[in-house]
Order: C-alpha cells, then sequence, then structure tokens
C-alpha cells in the first residue's frame, strides 16, 4: 500500500488514465467528480471511491480539493469491492488514510506502517457503500448533454431543447438514454440532482439550499425524492 497527498487548485481536472494498482480516493476537503466509462461519482468529504486496477477515470475539482488517496497492492485489493463503489468513511478509517499519507514510501511492513495498512484492510472491507452512482452514456451526443447537466444540474431544458442543440431527434435520445443507461431521461436526471445534492449535504450545504442548487422547487418535493432514493431524510444524510 502507497499514500499519496495532493491538492488541486478549483477547476484542475486530470484526464482519463488508469493505474496498476487498486486505488480508494478520499478528499479531505472539497468536492471531487470521477468519470468511468460506465459512471459518474461526485463525492465530498467522508465518502470515498474504491477504484479497481486498471479501471479508466478522469478526475474533475470543480471546487478544489485536497486529496489523499491510497495504491493497494493486488494482494491487498481483494479488501475492496470487484467493482468501482462510493464507500461511507468512518472517523477511524479517516484517520488511517491521513497517517498512511505521512508515511514515507519505504515503509517498515512488521512495524507502524504495517499495522496501519492491516487495519485499513479491515476498514475498507467494513465500509459501507453507497448508492451514488449516475450510468454514464458511451454515445458522444448523449456524453455532451450529460456533461453539460453535471456542470449544472438545475437546468429546466426539456430533451426537446437538448435536441436541438446536440442535433439529434428527441426519439433518439429517448431510445439511447433507454439503451446506454437504463433508464428513461427523466430518472437519470433525477439520479443525478440527487447525488450532487448528496455531496453537498455531505459537504454541509443546507437541506433548502442544496434541493434549489439541483433544481427543484420545493424542498417538500426534495425531501419525498430523497427518501425515495436513498431511505432517509436529507436532514439525516447518507
Amino acid at each position: 500500500m502507497a499514500g499519496f497527498a495532493r491538492d488541486y487548485a478549483e477547476g484542475e481536472t486530470v484526464p482519463r488514465h488508469t493505474h496498476d494498482r487498486a486505488q480508494l480516493l478520499y478528499a479531505i476537503t472539497g468536492i471531487m467528480r470521477v468519470t468511468t466509462d460506465a459512471a459518474l461519482f461526485t463525492l465530498p468529504p467522508a465518502r470515498a471511491l474504491w477504484l479497481p486496477a486498471g479501471l479508466p477515470h478522469a478526475v474533475a475539482m470543480p471546487r478544489g480539493l485536497a486529496m489523499r488517496a491510497l495504491f493497494l497492492r493486488a494482494d491487498a485489493a481483494h479488501a475492496g469491492p470487484a467493482h468501482p463503489a462510493v464507500l461511507s468513511v468512518s472517523a477511524l478509517l479517516r484517520e488511517l488514510i491521513l497517517a498512511a499519507c505521512a508515511e514515507p514510501m519505504e515503509w517498515d511492513e512488521k512495524g507502524r506502517g504495517g499495522h496501519l495498512a492491516a487495519l485499513i484492510l479491515e476498514e475498507i472491507a467494513r465500509a459501507p457503500t453507497l448508492p451514488l452512482a449516475v450510468p454514464q452514456p458511451r454515445d458522444p451526443r448523449l456524453r455532451r448533454l450529460v456533461a453539460a447537466l453535471a456542470t449544472d444540474p438545475a437546468s429546466p431544458q426539456t430533451l426537446e431543447t437538448w435536441a436541438v442543440e446536440i442535433g439529434a431527434s428527441p426519439r433518439t435520445l429517448r431510445r439511447l438514454f433507454h439503451a446506454e443507461t437504463g433508464m428513461g431521461f427523466a430518472r437519470w436526471r433525477q439520479t443525478l440532482r440527487l447525488a450532487e445534492a448528496a455531496a453537498m449535504l455531505a459537504n454541509g450545504t443546507p437541506p433548502a439550499r442544496a434541493a434549489a442548487a439541483v433544481g427543484y422547487a420545493s424542498a417538500p418535493a426534495f425531501g419525498a425524492a430523497f427518501r425515495a432514493a436513498f431511505g432517509a431524510t436529507p436532514g439525516a444524510g447518507l
């Protein structure tokens, strides 16, 4: 296991790339968006993203980010899921990540570094997963649409308006959304909005402000959608 610490400026990005090792991405401040070929993940502090080895992904920092990451050898990666997943980070796991990132690159497997690594693997294996993945389409036209909505999830534009902008008929876009994400446009947009709102809530944004920021006209409507999706109220969080 190796720790990695770096601070990124607002708006900075890391282009699509892969790693030979499994990776646990965690931010002590800021929000990051991680895009794989199959899904978009928006992560605030107190959440981490598990990425298996060899999985292509890109990272964006819309508000600046203090990232702390762990890279795990194949013999340690069994502690995490076989697929990308958002993990809830306990207070203990947070402190272990920070401690591991402060260790020298060549740490003693029989000393403090080894004890930290063993505890980290236990905590990763115990960490609850959270349903915060937003399916990503492959079609270039839909990619432009979903990128724009990720930047502005409150956008009220209809699928008909998007169709004019990206040069495809509404019928084609509806068919592609179902074929490539497994859901219709309205449901996909709601999934995106709720994932973005969950990240804002975890970052300390009040529920009413988070609801307005992602396009909900009323707090009760937002609360009902949030409870239906996550089984918890916006005030309770995830």
